[in-house]
């Protein structure tokens, strides 16, 4: 029987980029400029630099702890299998439902343009509703009938992205992105943070360790190759949207700012072929998340963590737990607003993030990490959290109140989970 081919560099490197290149940047550009005006680059910016250094832990526990359970084996592994790491699983079970939420939402705003103003408001429901039940459809039928267009979509997403900056780059106003144009510091970082879900999905690097030819010196190169690309990709993306429109323009079309930042050097041409790339995007994105989530929630049941319902497989998939994936996200997907789906998102990530750098320092010997990169990772983390807290008592308090359920929901189902049904990890 002949060896499994494995997987190159610029393989592992499209993954990485396709997993953060999903419809993040989509769906949160307008809400970014919203925050930093023409600062918004230097939010992606710093942003991405929280990214790059959490990118050098999971580098270094990849190649510790190859496998397909990623960041859950990488806490269960550095903490043991308990109230916290158990916790912090499921946290990031319910900020891939977030996600989700995003793509779902962004899916229905771009939708929504192409139907008379009359109908948009109802009619993104109608659309956000409609891509999670199709999907998940499709997913419960075959998860093949999608994903066999992922690296299509994946590839066209990215060609037009660099179209929209190398031929937007003519009609940028240089004063837009100015100084003076700036928000405060402070707020950048703060918008930064909240918008630091558009950098979620590096992570999945991570699941291709034992597949990856030569791991010790493919797997770190991937890590920061695909996270340093989606940085120069999105700072470009945002000084070209900044620079192109004003920030109150932007800030009318928050829900599809790119779209309309396409149409002063593209037209209503542009406009349209932006928003179909962002639907076609957002759409692809809510199938991967939608099937790596239902897969997360299998790795967290086998290692004890949820109920066995949420593992229980159907036709070699794990059915039950992404039907319950996607009920959760229509709930959250047509309730929340784009900047409270962000924000608990954001944090949700971050708070993992930082659990999964302080993995990285506590078992630096035996993972072969530099403990003081991890440690800064892991400050970076939680100073990206406070600055993103801060932000948001300023201007929408309520939020904080939502992200603290989120924590709350995660802690209260491992713990009465563990105190009504604890069962041994499986051995598989």
């Amino acid at each position: 029987m002949g060896s499994k081919k494995k997987l190159s560099l610029w393989e592992v490197v499209s993954i990485g980029v396709g997993g953060m290149v999903g419809g993040g940047i989509f769906a949160v550009l307008g809400l970014a400029v919203q925050l930093a005006h023409g600062g918004t680059p230097l939010a992606f910016a710093i942003a991405g630099c929280v990214a790059l250094l959490t990118a050098y832990s999971y580098a270094r526990l990849s190649l510790a702890y190859p496998g397909r359970g990623g960041t859950v084996t990488f806490l269960d592994r550095a903490f043991g299998a308990n109230l916290a790491t158990g916790s912090l699983n499921v946290l990031l079970w319910l900020s891939y439902v977030v996600m989700l939420s995003l793509y779902a939402y962004a899916f229905g705003s771009y939708g929504a343009t192409f139907l008379p103003d009359a109908w948009q408001a109802t009619g993104k429901h109608v659309l956000i509703s409609t891509a999670i039940v199709v999907i998940a459809g499709l997913n419960v039928l075959s998860a093949e009938v999608i994903g066999r267009a992922e690296e299509w979509i994946v590839g066209l997403k990215i060609v037009i992205l660099l179209i929209f900056v190398g031929v937007g780059a003519f009609g940028v106003q240089p004063g837009n992105l100015a100084p003076s144009e700036w928000a405060p510091l402070a707020q950048i970082a703060a918008g930064g943070m909240i918008i630091f879900l558009a950098y979620e999905g590096f992570e999945l690097i991570a699941y291709t360790a034992e597949d990856v030819d030569d791991p010790h010196r493919t797997l770190p190169r991937a890590f920061f190759v695909a996270v340093g690309f989606v940085i120069a990709l999105y700072v470009a993306v945002a000084a070209v949207t900044v620079g192109s429109l004003s920030v109150s323009a932007i800030v009318d079309a928050k829900d599809f700012a790119l779209a309309e930042a396409a149409r002063p050097t593209f037209g209503h041409f542009g406009f349209t072929l932006i928003a179909v790339a962002a639907m076609l995007s957002t759409a692809s994105a809510i199938n991967a998340t939608l099937y790596g989530s239902a897969r997360l929630s299998y790795s967290i049941v086998r290692d004890g963590e949820l109920p066995a319902a949420l593992g229980r497989k159907v036709w070699g998939r794990p059915i039950e737990g992404l039907l319950i994936t996607a009920a959760v996200t229509l709930v959250v997907a047509n309730t929340l607003n784009l900047t409270s789906i962000a924000t608990i998102g954001s944090a949700g990530f971050l708070l993992v993030f930082t659990a999964v750098n302080c993995a990285s320092a506590v078992r630096h010997r035996e993972v072969g990490s530099r403990a003081w990169i991890s440690w800064v990772a892991a400050a970076a983390c939680v100073l990206a959290l406070a600055a993103l807290i801060w932000q948001t008592l300023r201007h929408a308090p309520g939020n904080v109140w939502v992200v603290a359920g989120l924590v709350g929901l995660a802690v209260a189902i491992e713990g009465t989970f563990r105190l009504t049904h604890r069962r041994e990890p499986s051995a598989g």
